[in-house]
């Protein structure tokens, strides 16, 4: 149920609002004494003096395919550059501390009571995040041609490329220089929630192959098909509920409960993206030299031997690929390969990378056919 969480950088766990979709939805959006204009942002919003939302469901600030492009590109090459802030100025280190704070004041009584509160405390910090979006979203339309790059700006918060990347590279070099604690300690500092004081050399060395394989999912590919579907609203609302599954969503003590719409919540908007993400991962592993092969084969095999409907499923294309075995005491064992060393992180952050690229452009042509077929933003913004 639960997932990587981090203290030192927010724990990895997108749409685009497209322009005009229909007439009858620009009619709605008209009204007020000066109505709309081609400057006001279409479909959604009409601007008579102060705020008004309209009838369509908001996506984003632009409607057009390269104003998409631009603010994908945007978000990936800031965060690529410069990572994540500090936690005092992250939005998922704010959504993280709410849900801490919530989970103090709420976490207590029987099961019913558990379900209830975890429950609230989920969607409230989701909606209060999309609702942020919003504000956001709205405020960069009145920017006309800037609003793709403050759109991008804002959504390259809700990525952790840089961050993962750094977080492994940095488990794997206390590992090649023989400081098997202190890869312990990264190792649960930055990537992984389960105990590591006993973990051994190559345990470590899998936690961190899996981690980035994982994360692929949570770090980047949900992120930017829920700015595509939906825009920085839903962007910043499947990050909380990210923070939320990798806060509370575990089967242990009164989390049981507490947790549980968080993590179902979790796997439900995870589903689609996960398999994107592994399909990328097989593509990647071809593109930079490994076994794409066997990944298809151990992603077949045991993609569904984890608990999560969704994370074994790059894990395993990651074992498959570079030939590895990826195990958890006690949780699952994926591939038939030998056991993982530090040297298999850089090869696993090679083929990240990869599919990191792949998807971007896959998502991008999508988007751009969406748009082409329908002559004009498809329904509610969705791909």
């Amino acid at each position: 149920m639960g997932s990587a969480a981090s203290s030192s950088w927010p724990s990895p766990r997108a749409t685009r609002a497209r322009g005009a979709t229909g007439s009858a939805c620009r009619r709605a959006s008209s009204g007020g004494s000066r109505g709309t204009s081609r400057s006001t942002p279409p479909c959604r919003r009409a601007w008579p003096g102060r705020l008004r939302i309209s009838v369509c469901v908001p996506a984003s600030a632009f409607g057009s395919v390269a104003d998409a492009a631009a603010a994908l590109a945007v978000a990936v090459a800031l965060d690529l550059l410069f990572g994540d802030p500090p936690n005092r100025l992250h939005p998922v280190a704010w959504m993280g501390g709410a849900l801490g704070v919530g989970r103090r004041g709420l976490c207590r009584g029987g099961r019913a009571r558990l379900l209830v509160g975890g429950a609230v405390l989920t969607l409230a910090v989701a909606g209060a995040a999309a609702l942020g979006g919003e504000v956001i979203t709205a405020l960069a339309a009145r920017l006309g041609m800037a609003a793709p790059l403050i759109e991008g700006a804002v959504l390259s918060l809700l990525l952790s490329l840089r961050g993962l990347v750094a977080a492994a590279r940095g488990v794997a070099a206390a590992l090649a220089g023989g400081d098997l604690d202190a890869a312990r300690v990264a190792l649960a500092q930055h990537l992984v929630s389960r105990p590591t004081a006993t973990l051994a050399r190559d345990e470590v060395a899998s936690a961190v192959v899996e981690s980035v394989a994982e994360n692929l999912t949570d770090a980047f590919v949900a992120p930017l098909c829920f700015y595509l579907a939906f825009g920085l609203a839903g962007a910043a609302a499947y990050r909380a509920v990210n923070t939320a599954d990798a806060m509370i969503g575990y089967r242990d003590g009164a989390l049981e409960w507490f947790g549980k719409v968080a993590a179902r919540l979790d796997d439900a908007l995870n589903f689609v993206p996960a398999r994107l993400a592994a399909a990328a991962l097989v593509v990647g592993a071809a593109f930079a030299g490994e076994n794409a092969r066997a990944a298809v084969r151990v992603l077949w095999r045991d993609g569904a031997r984890t608990a999560s409907p969704n994370a074994g499923l790059t894990m395993a294309a990651v074992a498959g690929a570079l030939g590895l075995t990826l195990a958890k005491r006690g949780a699952y064992r994926l591939g038939d390969g030998r056991a993982a060393t530090e040297a298999d992180v850089s090869r696993a952050v090679r083929v990240f990378a990869w599919a990191a690229a792949l998807t971007l452009g896959a998502l991008l042509v999508l988007d751009s056919l969406a748009f082409f077929l329908r002559g004009g933003p498809a329904p509610l913004g969705i791909i």
